[in-house]
């Protein structure tokens, strides 16, 4: 039976495929295994109103990169990856050394 590695943080991250910035920010959440992509908390706004109608209400604007975090909008690709540094990366390091012995036991 396989167990699962729960995440410890929600977030939502709105981005836009062809976006450099974008780029940035889910290359580093992928890098360091925050995030899998496409992920449950990735909210492509090219693929219909929707998630742009989201993006409006919860920030006031259409601008990606934008990582929504305790129902708060944080903007610019630095700030995002610091805010990641700050608090997802150590947990991501652990849950990723926790799948590798969950996988060394099965």
């Amino acid at each position: 039976m396989r167990k699962e590695i729960k995440r410890e943080w929600d977030f939502e991250l709105y981005f836009k495929p062809d976006c450099p910035f974008c780029l940035k920010v889910l290359n580093f959440f992928k890098e360091n295994d925050i995030i899998k992509f496409p992920s449950y908390n990735t909210e492509d706004i090219t693929s219909g109103y929707e998630n742009q109608d989201k993006l409006i209400a919860v920030g006031g604007k259409i601008q990606v990169p934008c990582m929504v975090i305790d129902g708060k909008a944080m903007y610019e690709s630095d700030d995002i990856i610091a805010y990641a540094k700050e608090n997802f990366l150590e947990k991501a390091k652990e849950n990723k050394a926790k799948r590798k012995e969950i996988l060394k036991t099965e």
